[in-house]
């Protein structure tokens, strides 16, 4: 049975002639020191506990620490990263854009090389008509003037043509 400081201040003893019961001091005696042993025993307990709560508060202000370092190294961490992404986006970008220029600049001078040939080749096509209308002309002169002859440089003509 526990004893609250004002229950032992209120306990009434009985008296007798020369003072107080033994039996009832001795008994009051015990319950007190019951009592105080459960107080020290209890004290104790806490005591350990809050030791133990103190510890538990510790570690986890150390993991709170750590995860805030953590989580600012990731920050860091991604910061960086990003920054890097963007930098190698723009350098692929510039290359791309170099690239395309230069296929640009590649398929212009591949249209220009394309439309000098079909020049070359229109002017070998008027040289040709031409070469072959005053070929045409010179036979049928010949034709109309000797009818032997003709035939005869014609087909030299075209031996020469072929």
């Amino acid at each position: 049975m526990s004893l609250t400081p004002v229950e032992i201040r209120h306990v009434k003893l009985d008296r007798r002639v020369l003072g107080y019961e033994r039996r009832a001091v001795e008994r009051l005696l015990e319950e007190i020191a019951a009592s105080f042993e459960d107080v020290w025993r209890e004290r104790a307990d806490l005591r350990d506990e809050i030791e133990r709560l103190e510890s538990e508060l510790q570690r986890g202000r150390e993991i709170e620490e750590a995860l805030r370092s953590t989580l600012l190294s990731a920050e860091r961490i991604a910061d960086e990263l990003r920054a890097r992404a963007h930098r190698e986006a723009d350098l692929i970008v510039e290359e791309a854009r170099a690239r395309a220029r230069e296929i640009v600049g590649s398929g212009e001078a591949e249209q220009e090389r394309v439309h000098a040939e079909i020049r070359r080749l229109r002017a070998l096509e008027a040289q040709v008509r031409a070469e072959y209308r005053a070929f045409l002309s010179a036979a049928l002169e010949r034709l109309d003037g000797d009818p032997q002859g003709a035939v005869e440089d014609a087909e030299q003509g075209r031996h020469q043509a072929a």
